[in-house]
């Protein structure tokens, strides 16, 4: 555990699974300059000592904040984490769940380990962030929860599924602790992003014919018109939870693909398996998992992809 702590103390404490970079560390951020006490955690310790710098930059002595490497996928380390956090900054008023792992390729090069992580992380590991919080704010009676899924759980996208499947989960989850806190005071927000120019294709793992699979999702992951800035999106989501809406999407786009998949759902399967067949496919020999980081370097400078390398030299886990 790694605490940096500055004078004052805001009495208003929130934590963020997954917040050493991208999304998370964004959503930390906005919260500390609002004058929250943040806490944070991840996988790695050196990625947790880094997000601590950003987040200290940013509090200017108004916020105090505290670090662990904790890996959600574990009910009892998610506890121990909570604990943590809750000796040293005192309750814990909102909890966002942001931990994400993505692995990119055509079906056929999964495997069912591929399925458990992501399950692992980005459904059990909002169901442990919300189990490990929600007895202090019962008690107390308030509380803010705000799940990060995504469209690609909403409508499920073709050399995606374990992401997809996973993300369909949370959504479930989230909905349904929404509906079973009505009246308690505290409420959880299911929220649902599409692409968004966090640098996360650089964390991403590619499969099949790994620099074809890294060109087209780096792509559509850092085109304007097919993504939103990272940090509208994180102000956009820490408005909404601590507002306690229900629903967060986000662009302008998620809402038009859910309302037609509701209406035509046989339709966008369609559409989306047609997509996938434009993709490109498993190839004879394919190619072990790669890290974005390592397929994507060479086309940091290509036209289509400068904004996504941009957000990742941003809001990456090392500084650049």
């Amino acid at each position: 555990m790694v605490s940096l702590r500055s004078p004052s103390r805001s009495p208003r404490v929130a934590v963020v699974a997954g917040g050493s970079r991208g999304l998370g560390l964004l959503i930390a951020l906005e919260l500390v300059r609002r004058g929250w006490s943040v806490a944070v955690c991840a996988r790695g310790e050196v990625d947790v000592e880094h997000a601590l710098r950003r987040l200290e930059r940013a509090a200017r002595g108004r916020a105090r904040m505290h670090g662990s490497v904790c890996d959600v996928a574990s009910a009892s380390a998610t506890r121990s984490w909570i604990e943590s956090v809750e000796h040293d900054l005192g309750p814990i008023d909102a909890a966002f769940a942001v931990a994400g792992v993505i692995d990119a390729g055509p079906a056929e090069t999964m495997r069912v380990e591929d399925f458990d992580l992501a399950i692992d992380v980005m459904l059990r590991g909002p169901i442990h962030v919300a189990w490990a919080v929600l007895p202090g704010m019962r008690r107390r009676r308030r509380g803010r929860i705000g799940i990060v899924s995504s469209i690609g759980g909403a409508v499920s996208v073709p050399h995606l599924l374990p992401y997809a499947a996973a993300k369909a989960g949370a959504i479930g989850f989230a909905e349904g602790l929404a509906t079973e806190l009505a009246g308690t005071g505290v409420t959880a927000t299911t929220i649902v992003p599409g692409l968004m120019r966090t640098g996360g294709h650089e964390a991403a793992r590619f499969r099949g014919r790994a620099s074809r699979e890294a060109a087209w999702f780096t792509a559509a992951a850092s085109l304007p018109l097919l993504s939103t800035s990272a940090p509208r999106a994180a102000r956009r989501m820490v408005d909404g939870v601590l507002a306690g809406r229900t629903h967060v999407r986000l662009p302008w786009w998620t809402h038009v693909a859910m309302r037609v998949h509701g209406v035509a759902p046989a339709t966008t399967v369609r559409v989306a398996g047609l997509v996938g067949r434009l993709l490109p496919g498993a190839g004879s020999r394919p190619d072990a998992p790669t890290p974005g980081r390592r397929v994507s370097a060479a086309r940091r400078t290509a036209a289509l992809t400068v904004l996504g390398a941009r957000a990742a030299r941003r809001h990456g886990t090392r500084e650049r």
